[in-house]
This record gives structure tokens, C-alpha cells and sequence, in this order.
């Protein structure tokens, strides 16, 4: 049994490091000749990706495959990459935004990471034509009702930042809307993550792009980070750029306009607010980092950020522990994480708030322990930002409104 556990270890181990090499080719963070040979692996791949999502594209606009009209109003926010534009915030303070002014908010999400019904009975439902499983419902928008290992991290996260927004999860977000809709009575349909999902139509297309890193190196999965080719960039009806410095970059912005001429841009910046401790939730000064000894891990897709924050407002990592985008913590790992920090002189350790929700609620810790809370901060383009929800919530005083 020891052997066998072993070899399981070094499988696992080898399967970890490889997603790692495979991370940091397609964001090109090293270099060397075996690094080369296996990007122009990837590389070659990326046109078999580019053709299929451009053929999908082509058979959905030429109406050969139909979209599903929901009969309400669908807000979609995506990206043409993956992971880390900082979405979940934009999210939240879209959601809260609009169910302030009046509209009864449903966000669908397909629960990346959650845990879904197993092959088994996938296949037991399917020789014995049941019925299908109903959408995972987060929160009701009254209470949290499922846990982040159930619903995925960004869906528990919004649920419980959001007490008046319904959140439901399922991969099949037409079912999930038709869901909310007849289950909860909503008018407004966050379609989160969506801009890929072309069955359900959004009249609202909310772009997303990194402005520290928009596209990569412009080639699409598995090379590069993009879903989709950036003359996508079309579609868009509102573009964020996000985690901007409030400096204009005019090259960006040119290859914006190039494919779409009219659409209006709004940058804005994450901003953490502070630091909630782990246990209590009580809220501490973002001070408290100055000229402290920190030690750090997240499991994000460009961990980068959360870091530069972390030293920008004045502190010394120590130590710091980078885990892949979505991973969950078990108990070994994060002993062993905080036995570094103790041994690293670490006077309190950090993670980012997504990563705090993919932890257990009873951790014991040597040190304390906070996560980072973020907003949105617009930082141009606020009339714009706010234009975009008058028009959402009260279209018909707007004759050029999306409805």
C-alpha cells in the first residue's frame, strides 16, 4: 500500500509540474530549447483551436445554430481570455448596481471547478431516460445555500457578497435561466463568464480585457490565452479594461478601435479595501502592512498582481507559495505553507479572497491570517459605466437603448 501511495504521489507531483510548464509557455515566463520545442507543439494546436472557435462563431451568426431568447434582459460579462481580467468583481458591482435601481438579478454561472454529477450517473440517467439534474441554486437572494467545493468559487463568492441576488449554477445556462426565471421571478440575467457561451443571446455584451496583459502573445489556446481571435473584439457593446493604472495606451486602444470604431471604453482598477481575518472576518487597515513580514500563497491565474499589491503597500514577503488557477487546498499543503512562514519569520500570512472560500472554515493557524478584500474603482469612463446601467434599467429612455 505504501508503494502504491508513493507511485500515486510521484504521478500527481508530475501531472502538477507539467500543468505548471504548460502555464508558464503559454505566458511565456521561460525560455530554454526544450521550452521552444513544446510551444511549437502548442502552437500548432492553436490553429486547430482558432478554426473551430471561428467556424462555431460563423454557424451561430449565419443563424445555422440558434441562440435561445430567454424573454428578458441578459447582461453578459466575459473575456477573449483566460482567466485573471479580474471578472468576479466587475460581477458583483454590476449585480449590486442594478439590483439597487430596481432590477430582479439572476447571475448564471456554469460553477468552474464545482463539483458536478459523476460519469456513473450520467450514464444511469441517460440507458434510463431521467430527467436531468435541476440548476444548483447558490443563493435564492436571501440565503447562501451551498458551499464553494459545491458551487465553485467566484458562484459562492458572489452569493455571499450579494444578499438580494439570486446565483445559479449549471453548465446548460439556457435551463439555468429559464430557472431563475419561472423559480424566482427575475427580469435581469447576469450571464457570467458568458462571452463564449453563444446559445443564450446577451443584448449586453461587456468585454473584459487585462490591460496589463490584453492579449497575450496573441495566440489563442493552448499557446497563448486567447478563447477567441481578437478581432472578436467586435462584439462587444461595452469594453473594461481593467487593473489599469490610469495611464492612456495608445497601442491598446488602437487595436480596439480597429475592430470596433464606436464601442465605449471604461477603465478601472482593483482596489483592496483591506484585509478581513480569516477566522473572524473582522476587517483590518490595509497599514498594517507596512513594514511587516508577510507571507503569501494564491492559487489564481496571474498571481503577479496580488503579490505587487502586497509589497507596494509596504510589505516584505517572505515567503510566498503560488498553487495553480482554482486549487484546492488540503490540510498537508497548507501545513506545510505555514510551517515555511513560521521558519521564514513571516509575521502574518495572506491570501486573495477567492482563495480564502476554497478553505475550511476551522483552520488552525500559527500566525494570523487575513484575505485580501477588492472594488472596482472606475477610473475613466465613469459616465460611460454609468450610462450603460441607466440604459439596462430604465431602456425606454433611451432611443437608442439595447432593448
Amino acid at each position: 500500500m505504501n508503494t502504491f501511495k508513493k507511485i500515486k504521489r510521484k504521478i500527481s507531483k508530475f501531472a502538477e509540474n507539467f500543468a505548471h510548464l504548460t502555464a508558464d509557455v503559454i505566458y511565456d515566463r521561460r525560455t530554454g530549447w526544450d521550452v521552444f520545442l513544446y510551444a511549437t507543439f502548442l502552437r500548432a494546436l492553436s490553429f486547430i483551436f482558432e478554426a473551430i472557435a471561428r467556424t462555431r462563431y460563423w454557424l451561430y451568426n449565419k443563424r445555422i445554430l440558434r441562440d435561445a431568447p430567454l424573454g428578458c434582459l441578459v447582461v453578459v460579462v466575459g473575456n477573449l481570455t483566460v482567466g485573471g481580467t479580474g471578472k468576479t468583481p466587475i460581477v458583483e458591482k454590476f449585480a449590486r448596481t442594478l439590483s439597487e435601481r430596481g432590477r430582479k438579478v439572476a447571475i448564471l454561472s456554469r460553477g468552474y471547478k464545482s463539483k458536478s454529477e459523476g460519469s456513473f450517473k450520467k450514464f444511469l440517467r441517460w440507458i434510463t431516460h431521467g430527467e436531468a439534474p435541476k440548476p444548483r441554486v447558490v443563493s435564492d437572494g436571501k440565503n447562501v445555500l451551498l458551499d464553494s467545493e459545491i458551487a465553485g468559487d467566484e458562484p459562492y463568492m458572489l452569493a455571499r457578497n450579494l444578499p438580494n441576488v439570486v446565483v445559479v449554477v449549471d453548465k446548460n445556462r439556457v435551463r439555468a435561466g429559464h430557472y431563475a426565471i419561472t423559480e424566482f421571478g427575475v427580469d435581469t440575467l447576469i450571464l457570467d463568464d458568458g462571452f463564449q457561451y453563444l446559445p443564450l443571446k446577451g443584448q449586453v455584451q461587456l468585454l473584459l480585457v487585462d490591460k496589463t496583459n490584453p492579449f497575450g502573445n496573441f495566440c489563442l489556446l493552448p499557446r497563448g490565452i486567447l478563447r477567441e481571435p481578437v478581432s472578436h473584439l467586435s462584439r462587444a457593446s461595452f469594453i473594461f479594461l481593467t487593473k489599469s493604472d490610469g495611464k492612456k495606451d495608445i497601442k491598446l486602444e488602437q487595436v480596439i478601435r480597429k475592430y470596433n470604431p464606436s464601442v465605449e471604453i471604461i477603465e478601472c482598477a482593483h482596489r483592496p479595501t483591506c484585509l478581513a481575518n480569516f477566522s473572524t472576518n473582522q476587517r483590518t487597515e490595509l497599514d498594517i502592512l507596512k513594514g511587516a513580514k508577510v507571507a503569501c500563497f494564491s492559487a489564481i491565474a496571474v498571481p503577479e498582481g496580488f503579490e505587487n499589491f502586497l509589497t507596494q503597500l509596504g510589505g516584505e514577503i517572505v515567503y510566498k507559495k503560488r498553487f495553480l488557477d482554482h486549487h484546492r487546498f488540503d490540510d498537508i499543503e497548507l501545513e506545510t505553507f505555514f510551517d515555511n512562514a513560521v521558519k521564514a519569520g513571516a509575521d502574518f500570512a495572506v491570501c486573495t479572497e477567492k482563495d480564502a472560500v476554497r478553505i475550511r472554515t476551522d483552520l488552525s493557524t500559527p500566525i494570523p491570517f487575513y484575505y485580501t478584500k477588492l472594488e472596482i474603482d472606475i477610473i475613466d469612463g465613469n459616465e460611460d459605466f454609468e450610462a450603460a446601467v441607466e440604459k439596462i434599467c430604465f431602456p425606454k429612455r433611451h432611443s437608442d437603448s439595447f432593448i
